[in-house]
């Protein structure tokens, strides 16, 4: 849809968390609503997916190296497999990677974007997920958590992820796990779980989760897309197969957010870590959180406005 397409009103009395065109049906809106997030089928094709996984491999043998991007790694089995895919387990911030990046602006995705951002349209954080075959160690285990921790700007409801499946995704190879309706709470408190040993960087997860909210998780085909807001709770499985499970995702925000200051919130201890990290990869002395965001950040369409 065009932006004279939507209302001049973003949200009718009905719709919190969805604006007004005619690419979503209200049988979608009312469930999104609900639920916090929306399965497409098939949106992405078996073309697009292959040269993603293309690029992939060529990043993980470093035969490309794009500025900015963060590989991460399960260092214990570089020993045995060195540069591959049975090592590196995240490509994010690949907003400098032609290829990988081409993912952010496929119209079939952008349109569905354009429904809860608005015309103005940034990228914001990007991630291709290599889901490794893991153990009882659980290594690659994401606890449930809520993106929003990780983002510092706001309004939370212009904000929202496209995650792509690049294989079936399924309970046995650690598809998404999501709790329907938790897009209505507020931010939680997060940090590193109790298994702290076993986790990767970063991979931050509540403190207190609710055991009685009922999960769903979410099977996906390859070229299935699922959009979800920020503060909905997701996490993923470990993956109990030989093989990996890709997916590539990309959160999108609209230009019209604006940042916000975490000093004294629970996101505060995350900025110190992610600044620490950022200084130590480009040995720089000082740096902002809004600089990192400022720098991974892309338009992709319409207006650049405040992010």
């Amino acid at each position: 849809p065009t932006s004279a397409q939507l209302s001049v009103v973003p949200h009718s009395g009905r719709f919190r968390y969805t604006l007004d065109n005619d690419v979503l049906t209200t049988e979608q809106r009312q469930f999104y609503e609900d639920n916090g997030y929306l399965l497409i089928k098939k949106l992405v094709s078996d073309e697009d997916i292959e040269r993603f996984r293309k690029e992939f491999m060529r990043i993980c043998k470093r035969e490309v190296k794009p500025p900015g991007v963060m590989i991460m790694k399960d260092e214990s089995l570089k020993s045995q497999f060195g540069q591959s895919e049975k090592v590196v387990n995240k490509v994010q911030d690949f907003q400098e990677d032609e290829e990988l990046f081409r993912y952010c602006t496929l119209p079939e995705i952008l349109k569905y974007v354009e429904c809860f951002t608005g015309p103005n349209i940034m990228a914001m954080h990007t991630m291709l997920i290599n889901k490794l075959p893991d153990s009882d160690k659980q290594t690659f285990l994401h606890p449930m958590h809520q993106d929003l921790h990780y983002f510092p700007f706001r309004p939370a409801s212009l904000i929202v992820c496209a995650w792509t499946a690049m294989e079936r995704a399924h309970q046995e190879n650690g598809c998404l796990v999501v709790q329907p309706g938790t897009h209505k709470t507020t931010l939680k408190p997060h940090g590193y779980p109790k298994w702290e040993g076993k986790t990767n960087k970063l991979f931050h997860g509540l403190l207190d989760e609710d055991e009685k909210i009922p999960k769903v998780h979410l099977v996906m085909e390859k070229g299935d897309t699922v959009f979800f807001h920020p503060l909905l709770i997701h996490g993923s499985g470990i993956n109990r197969t030989s093989g990996f499970r890709k997916s590539i995702s990309c959160h999108f925000a609209s230009s019209d957010c604006h940042y916000i200051d975490v000093k004294n919130t629970t996101q505060e201890h995350l900025e110190k870590e992610l600044e620490e990290i950022v200084r130590k990869k480009y040995n720089t002395t000082s740096v902002e959180l809004k600089d990192i965001w400022n720098f991974r950040a892309r338009l992709v369409q319409g207006e650049r406005i405040n992010l």
